[in-house]
């Protein structure tokens, strides 16, 4: 998802006229900001306000793009068990089995991978890391002590 089609999809959860009062703007001035009008532009925190407000995480989605990453929304600690480890490494066997079915149907026959079987492999590849970031996410609340749950230094 590009900038512009996050700050879109999240105005209009409460339009532009709503979240433009809620920032204490017009609705001028945050269309100035969304489209970049006059050299005007949307500061980070003020997508962060629109994204809280809107109750989305279309502006993340959107970095972790643009940095040629995932947006990953990790478990909540009260859903969190031993248990869903294992469910976590099932799912990213199954999304592994997914990506090999994936490379073998794009190379069979042609031995080339076209534009649109790239984008398929790219988009399991994407799941399975998503999937590997919440298994590693529940490990580390499940088994880490809390001072070395967070890495710090990354």
């Amino acid at each position: 998802m590009d900038f512009l089609t996050a700050y879109q999809e999240m105005i209009k959860v409460h339009g532009w006229n709503g979240t433009a009062a809620t920032l204490g703007m017009t609705k001028s001035a945050l269309e100035a900001r969304v489209y970049e009008v006059k050299g005007s532009g949307m500061r980070a925190d003020t997508a962060m306000l629109i994204q809280a407000y809107a109750g989305t995480k279309h502006f993340a989605q959107a970095v972790a793009h643009a940095s040629g990453g995932v947006y990953v929304d990790l478990p909540e600690p009260a859903c969190i068990h031993g248990e869903g480890i294992d469910t976590k490494f099932r799912e990213l066997v199954r999304r592994l089995g997914k990506l090999t079915a994936t490379y073998e149907a794009s190379v069979e026959g042609d031995d080339e991978i076209d534009a649109r079987e790239r984008a398929a492999l790219e988009a399991s590849a994407q799941e399975m890391h998503k999937t590997l970031q919440e298994l590693l996410a529940l490990m580390f609340h499940v088994y880490c002590r809390q001072d070395a749950a967070r890495n710090d230094n990354a």
